[in-house]
């Protein structure tokens, strides 16, 4: 699954390291969740929506290949 977390983040101007903490997951999974190693679970999907303040959709998107 493709997704838009580091381009997000970066506006942001946070690092891995404290997107973890918002999200209260390890700065490996945000790690593996932005180069699409780890695909979130939807509760946590839903925390990263709200987080951001977008709808799922707009963060997350399937693969196209």
């Amino acid at each position: 699954m493709d997704n838009r977390l580091r381009e997000l983040r970066d506006a942001c101007g946070w690092s891995q390291g404290e997107l973890a903490e918002r999200l209260a997951v390890s700065r490996q999974t945000v790690n593996a969740l932005e180069t699409g190693k780890y695909d979130p679970s939807l509760p946590l999907a839903f925390r990263i929506a709200r987080l951001f303040d977008r709808r799922i959709e707009e963060i997350f998107f399937p693969d196209v290949t």
